[in-house]
């Protein structure tokens, strides 16, 4: 559930900015022939690198109230993958 609202909030605060920077809406379509190379790419590499920052803030905090309710992390969590 945080994840979703992390997204939505992180995708709105993109949007907002875009529109900030740009003047007007960020290419939703990268094939149209109406969008350029240099904006596709910038909103494509900008909405992946929120978007994982965002999903990465939520698990984290997800975790840390788990840990605060339990007073342990969630089964597995502390273990690190190769």
């Amino acid at each position: 559930m945080s994840g979703l609202v992390a997204g939505s909030a992180t995708r709105a605060l993109l949007r907002a900015g875009w529109r900030r920077a740009k003047g007007g809406d960020p290419p939703t379509n990268p094939a149209a022939p109406g969008t350029r190379w240099s904006e596709a790419v910038i909103w494509a590499a900008a909405s992946g690198v929120a978007m994982t920052v965002a999903r990465m803030v939520a698990q984290r905090g997800a975790a840390e109230a788990w840990k605060a309710t339990t007073g342990g992390y969630p089964p597995g969590l502390e273990t690190v993958s190769p």
